[in-house]
């Protein structure tokens, strides 16, 4: 009969190791006599990773938006398993590693991953717009969440003082007086009117649509201002000779 020996491997399972029946075993190895060995090795799962080393990974995200979009950017990471902030990067809320996240009372739908965006105010008044990150584990465990705050106060401000800048509520018709005979002005318009029905810029430009365009333009008798054809030349940068050139064809073919 074979005799069979339990030993532990490191992973705690069993292994069996089977030798054949042998009262001396022969120092020169045989194919019959051979010693056979059968180990049978069960890798333990490894246990699931801590939520704390998953958002870990988060950090350096976190880092690389606040630099992105500075200052008034700030990132908070929330710990659902301990409720409390484990990473802050470029802090505006004057929050601390380890404060309460006040989390524990939320039940997160399962395919929910992006909360926002929303606003709240900053412990200044100061006015927050955010987007929340549910961060789930790869079971799909929600174990935390990444909270982007950007802070808006300031781009506010700016509108306010660009909507006085810009507002119309002074401005009056063109007096009549000085732009009865404005070229200039009739030229711009006409361009830019074309332009956008074409939905075109001036940078997009090709040389057939620059020679289409001053062809509109001489249709409409632009050019019988003076310096009109030098001043389109610089619109289109083009060359002054070219315009003459179009303008040259374009009259020996009426």
């Amino acid at each position: 009969m074979t005799k069979a020996r339990n030993l532990k491997i490191a992973s705690g399972q069993a292994a069996e190791l089977t030798v054949s029946p042998s009262s001396k075993p022969s120092s020169k190895p045989s194919s019959k006599r051979a010693v056979k060995r059968v180990v049978k090795r069960v890798v333990k799962r490894s246990d699931p990773q801590p939520s704390a080393e998953l958002l870990a990974r988060y950090s350096a995200i976190a880092d690389g938006i606040v630099l992105l979009f500075p200052p008034y950017t700030e990132v908070v990471i929330h710990d659902l398993g301990t409720q409390t902030v484990v990473h802050v990067a470029n802090n505006q809320s004057k929050r601390e590693l380890g404060d309460e996240s006040s989390l524990d009372d939320i039940e997160f739908d399962p395919d929910e991953r992006v909360i926002g965006p929303y606003e709240k105010l900053g412990w200044d008044g100061r006015k927050i717009r955010s987007v929340s990150i549910v961060v789930r584990s790869d079971a799909g465990q929600a174990i935390g969440v990444m909270c982007i705050n950007f802070h808006v106060a300031a781009l506010e401000q700016a509108r306010q003082a660009l909507d006085l800048l810009l507002s119309t509520t002074t401005l009056q018709p063109q007096p009549e007086k000085l732009f009865q005979d404005d070229w200039q002005e009739r030229v711009n318009i006409f361009l830019n009117h074309w332009l956008q029905e074409r939905k075109l810029a001036l940078s997009m430009l090709t040389r057939e649509h620059k020679r289409a365009l001053i062809e509109a333009l001489h249709e409409q008798g632009a050019f019988k201002g003076k310096s009109a054809a030098n001043y389109v030349a610089k619109v289109l940068t083009i060359g002054r000779a070219t315009v003459f050139n179009y303008l040259k064809e374009l009259r020996g073919n009426e």
